[in-house]
């Protein structure tokens, strides 16, 4: 979540009179996240979360995640709603922008992750992608391998400003995924950017998944590595395989992966460094001014993806491919 545009408390009061949440009482923007711009509100009613969607978020795209989480709710997986407005609508606009009122779910996100949270990542992972194996509409992932590419052409005469090599290192690595990018491995809705900050605990209980607005089409094991990467490394950026294995193991218990997925992963897990690695470039060479934005570091994802190349399979992971098979 972040805060790239401003909103006036008299345009807020009228977005708001639109719906049956009754008066404003307090709103503060929140500038955690790097997409959308974000504001928890306090309403007569309760606590709610506005979002004003910009940067990479089409507006097309938005009937597909707040359908999705609606999809999701009536399925057992505790999310977001979305409120209606007085004309039965999810979706307005305000200060320029498409923009939602979704329900506010209790908890914090972990700062410090233990093995037992992401052993439980990996149950709600797998949970979710099979809630969403009948959902209707599509969204095809803009930012898996062939996003990556144009990327990185806007922004590759300056990485090496943020660390010397950098711009080398891309290249070689987009050629290589590029060639090898795996194919037909089990596909279906997956959330893509489920970090530490999009999960919510209470008392060491998972309560909630938030931020759907990178969900898409794509493979079920590229999503698992995208929490790999987001839960299972240190602050050193080592790899901890105890995180890992239960993580993993959890996952599996809940949806069983197939050979070609396990013989893939590493595979995937490089993809999944690139792309963040690449998405967190180009926010921190490019953060508009006056932004209540909080930028992640780039140099993160470069070194996970060097531990990734030197990955041969899955047991580098901490795991043994049979316990992880159906």
């Amino acid at each position: 979540m972040a805060v790239y545009t401003d909103v006036g408390a008299d345009e807020l009061d009228t977005f708001i009179d639109g719906y049956d949440i009754g008066e404003m009482l307090s709103y503060k923007g929140i500038a955690e996240g790097v997409e959308n711009s974000n504001f928890l509100l306090h309403t007569e009613a309760g606590n709610f979360i506005l979002t004003l969607y910009e940067k990479r978020v089409a507006t097309r795209d938005l009937p597909f995640f707040l359908g999705l989480m609606q999809h999701l709710a009536a399925r057992g997986i505790n999310c977001p709603q979305p409120v209606q407005n007085k004309k039965g609508e999810v979706l307005g606009k305000l200060a320029g922008r498409p923009a939602a009122i979704v329900t506010f779910l209790e908890g914090v996100w972990l700062r410090r992750a233990d093995v037992k949270h992401c052993a439980a990542v990996g149950d709600a992972l797998a949970k979710l992608h099979l809630a969403g194996a009948d959902f209707a509409k599509k969204r095809v992932n803009a930012l898996s391998v062939e996003g990556w590419r144009p990327l990185f052409e806007g922004c590759c005469e300056r990485a090496d400003n943020v660390q010397h090599g950098m711009k080398a290192t891309i290249e070689k690595e987009l050629d290589a995924l590029e060639k090898s990018w795996p194919r037909g491995l089990p596909q279906g809705v997956i959330h893509a950017d489920l970090f530490p900050d999009n999960v919510f605990f209470l008392a060491d209980k998972l309560s909630g998944l938030i931020d759907f607005y990178f969900a898409c089409n794509d493979m079920f094991a590229y999503d698992a590595v995208i929490c790999l990467n987001a839960w299972c490394f240190e602050s050193d950026f080592s790899y901890n395989v105890t995180k890992g294995r239960a993580l993993l193991q959890a996952y599996a218990k809940v949806r069983p992966f197939t050979d070609a997925e396990l013989e893939a992963m590493p595979l995937l897990a490089r993809g999944a460094a690139l792309r963040f690695l690449l998405t967190r470039l180009v926010d921190w060479l490019d953060v508009p001014p006056g932004a209540l934005v909080k930028p992640k570091s780039p140099q993160e994802y470069l070194r996970k993806l060097r531990f990734h190349q030197k990955a041969k399979s899955v047991q580098d992971y901490g795991v043994e491919a049979k316990e992880l098979v159906a």
